[in-house]
């Protein structure tokens, strides 16, 4: 079986609520599968860089065309797609940062969605249709249906269409809520729910870890 591709993009390496869940899926994962290869990609001790005028045009360009720009950023983006077509399982870490996913992360799916590569005309097509996929999103409030700010999610949706849809990924989500609770004193009643949906998001990604693993191992 391929590796387990853990990318993180969290900016807090402790305390950070999503690198905690995380960490329980992983250790899930290991108990699971304990001959298994992990690759862990952390983007806040190695962020990708954001597309730059090369990195966009070394695509269309022949290789023996390339500028030294361009064929330093198509390295870096081969390295990157090829890790990414490479794993069999994927663990996304995606905390939410003002009501969408850290600039780290869009830079990563910048390199990986390349056309004829990751993406297609076909979405079921793709070298990667179907492989399962884990998203470990926090935020600091709620967003669901019938809270306030109901409708100022945009990142859940945004990598719903395109972990889901543009690469075919068969994508679970697993969300800590009121992460902020502890921390505003505004929001001390509603410490008990945000330890509820800590507790929960724990359970998840522990559930999800086993329910991948067992099945891969079929």
């Amino acid at each position: 079986m391929s590796y387990l591709l853990h990318i993180d993009s969290s900016a807090l390496p402790t305390g950070s609520v999503s690198r905690e869940v995380a960490e329980t899926f992983r250790d899930a994962w290991q108990q699971a599968h304990p001959t298994g290869h992990v690759v862990h990609r952390d983007l806040a001790t190695d962020p990708s860089p954001h597309l730059t005028t090369a990195a966009v045009t070394a695509r269309f360009t022949a290789p023996a065309d390339r500028t030294p720009e361009q064929a330093e950023a198509i390295e870096l983006q081969d390295e990157l797609v090829e890790e990414f077509l490479g794993a069999g399982v994927y663990l996304f870490t995606v905390p939410m940062y003002n009501m969408s996913i850290p600039s780290s992360f869009k830079a990563w799916l910048d390199h990986i969605m390349v056309p004829g590569r990751t993406l297609g005309l076909s979405p079921h097509a793709l070298a990667t249709a179907g492989r399962p996929a884990v998203v470990i999103s926090s935020r600091g409030g709620a967003y669901g249906p019938g809270t306030p700010r109901d409708g100022w999610d945009h990142a859940i949706p945004y990598l719903t269409t395109v972990l889901g849809s543009a690469l075919a990924l068969d994508v679970q989500f697993v969300i800590s809520e009121l992460t902020m609770a502890h921390r505003n004193p505004a929001m001390a009643d509603l410490r008990p729910a945000a330890d509820a949906s800590r507790t929960r998001a724990h359970q998840e990604a522990k559930q999800h870890a086993q329910k991948i693993a067992t099945h891969l191992l079929a």
